[in-house]
């Protein structure tokens, strides 16, 4: 018994070891953990329903099976870029056609962009260890404490993300606008490793996800502001060596193979101008009778959003609850505030191209990012705060929060130097990032997921519609009048996009239409030809009712799971 326990301790000892000396590793393995549950646990019920704006993207992802059309631009619904609805249908193609395998596709992407965040803020922290911040002598900056500095604040930023309320919800929803993030992050992280190591494969990757941005949402085209100071940095950086050869070449590479890989799409808007602008000219606060005034207002509610007054619809958050949990948000505060002191001190050396440099222009960048992709909701007026237009926002957010968080522990520490006192700061640190954690998971899956508004912003009835008309038999005739306003859509015959959900149900289970879509002035084509038929109106309307009673009077008003539905059979009939 003895030896057993001295092997067991024996292995303990050896993990112990192991983990110690790869510590980083672990933790970020236990990080990404925590971004997979927090995306993918109950994923198939939470949100509930199946919201028309993604089931369009379903039937479009089927549509693209179908025909082996593998559109550019999905012009139905506002217009969308492909690639979303590519995705969607090679998801199909694998898992087979669910409202799952929609959602599983955003799921993945927000699971890659936490990764991506890591080495972002990584890269981006090597560059500011010895600022303000991160509180460093530069004479005693070393290649390993940039290293344990850099990788400290990437994995607190990206800890922060993966338990955000506000990454987490898009991440299990289904918008394409999930997308941009990704292509942020992992574009610009290849960008500044190509250029810092001189090697042209990152950057010829870089150039490979900046291209594909473009098909992803309307938001990501403001990525040229923060993209155009990178580039100015490099070019500073690469002059200061004498190596603008260098530069030029890498340079030309980079935005040829963007072009080349966002020529299809450009080419598209060109023939199809109003397809670029989309519902944004509906929406932009040039439409408004005085647009400047208009652009401060939003502009200000906007940055209210992360810590004051937040969003204010049920699909997007908890109605006007901040996107960030207060501490949080304390610490993006924080970040935020040491950048613009990191600026204003390294102003004066802004002609000195060395290290110093790098500390000034990548706060710039992180601004340049941070403010530019706060435009797609400043430059309108709609339901604003809209924290959907503004989620390219969300990496520079969370390396700014990840800054603050590790400049407060910085502060702290020194006030812990007993080796029993270092031991109770680690167990406060941990506590905390677990209460943060909890309260996080509290938010989403109690406070949020098990309120019963969201079954309404997910129309959730759409889907028990659906699921009813599968269960009936084949030779029931069916109808689905669509009472319930929304933008029409092309396929089938300008129904309203509000009878995407229903059709996708039945498309998912059978592959096609067994139902018939009319609007409420169309009841007059409703043909019962001695069988027995249902009709199913989206939204209860006592009216409604009225007029089919009058119009087939052998029917029935019955409730059916919630749903209410006219019923007329053979027997009545005859």
């Amino acid at each position: 018994m003895e030896n057993l326990y001295k092997k067991i301790r024996k292995i303990i000892d050896v993990i112990a070891k192991i983990v110690l000396k790869h510590k980083t590793i672990f933790i970020l393995a236990i990080m990404l953990a925590i971004s997979i549950f927090f995306r993918l646990w109950q994923l198939d019920i939470i949100p509930p329903g199946l919201y028309p704006d993604v089931a369009i993207n379903g039937n479009d992802a089927l549509n693209t099976i179908e025909t082996g059309q593998w559109k550019l631009f999905y012009q139905a619904n506002n217009g969308r870029e492909g690639l979303f609805m590519w995705l969607i249908a090679i998801s199909f193609s694998i898992f087979g056609t669910s409202v799952w395998a929609i959602k599983i596709v955003a799921a993945t992407i927000g699971i890659l962009t936490v990764f991506g965040v890591y080495l972002l803020t990584k890269e981006l922290c090597a560059y500011l260890v010895g600022t303000s911040f991160v509180c460093l002598p530069d004479r005693h900056t070393t290649d390993r404490h940039t290293t344990n500095y850099s990788s400290y604040i990437a994995l607190l930023a990206s800890f922060f993300l993966a338990i955000s309320f506000w990454h987490t919800m898009f991440s299990r929803i289904g918008f394409r606008a999930i997308m941009v993030p990704f292509f942020l992050v992992f574009g610009f992280y290849f960008l500044f490793r190509g250029f810092r190591k001189a090697e042209i494969l990152p950057i010829l990757i870089s150039s490979i996800f900046f291209g594909l941005g473009f098909y992803t949402y309307i938001a990501y085209r403001f990525v040229i502001i923060p993209l155009t100071v990178v580039l100015v940095y490099w070019f500073l950086i690469y002059r200061k060596q004498g190596l603008q050869k260098k530069f030029l070449i890498f340079n030309s590479l980079f935005i040829i193979l963007v072009l080349v890989v966002a020529l299809p799409i450009g080419i598209y808007f060109l023939q199809n101008p109003a397809d670029f602008f989309g519902r944004a000219n509906a929406v932009s606060i040039f439409s408004q009778p005085n647009p400047t005034l208009k652009f401060l207002e939003s502009f200000v509610v906007n940055l209210g959003i992360f810590n004051f007054y937040g969003d204010g619809n049920w699909r997007h958050n908890i109605p006007r609850s901040p996107q960030l949990l207060w501490p949080v948000g304390i610490f993006f505060l924080i970040g935020f505030i040491l950048l613009i002191k990191e600026i204003i001190i390294r102003k004066k050396n802004i002609n000195e191209f060395h290290i110093p440099s790098s500390r000034f222009y990548v706060p710039i960048f992180l601004f340049a990012w941070f403010f530019a992709m706060l435009l797609p909701s400043a430059l309108t007026y709609e339901g604003i705060p809209h924290n959907l237009r503004i989620i390219g926002m969300i990496p520079p957010i969370f390396i700014f929060a990840g800054i603050g968080a590790f400049w407060t522990y910085e502060k702290i520490k020194p006030l812990f130097k007993t080796k029993n006192q270092k031991a109770l700061l680690a167990l406060c640190v941990s506590v905390f990032l677990f209460s943060v954690l909890c309260a996080e998971w509290s938010k989403y899956f109690m406070q949020w997921g098990e309120n019963q508004n969201i079954k309404d912003a997910f129309s959730e009835n759409y889907v028990r519609i659906g699921e009813y008309l599968n269960s009936l038999p084949e030779e029931t005739n069916k109808y689905v009048i669509v009472n319930q306003e929304g933008t029409p859509i092309p396929f089938p015959d300008g129904i309203p996009v509000s009878s995407q959900t229903t059709m996708f149900i039945e498309r998912a289970e059978f592959g096609q239409l067994r139902s018939e879509y009319l609007l409420p002035t169309d009841i007059n084509k409703i043909e019962i030809n001695n069988k027995k038929a249902v009709i199913i109106p989206l939204h209860y309307e006592k009216n409604l009712f009225e007029e089919l009673s009058e119009k087939f009077p052998n029917g029935k008003i019955i409730q059916q799971n919630g749903i209410y539905v006219y019923e007329i059979s053979i027997t009545k009939i005859q």
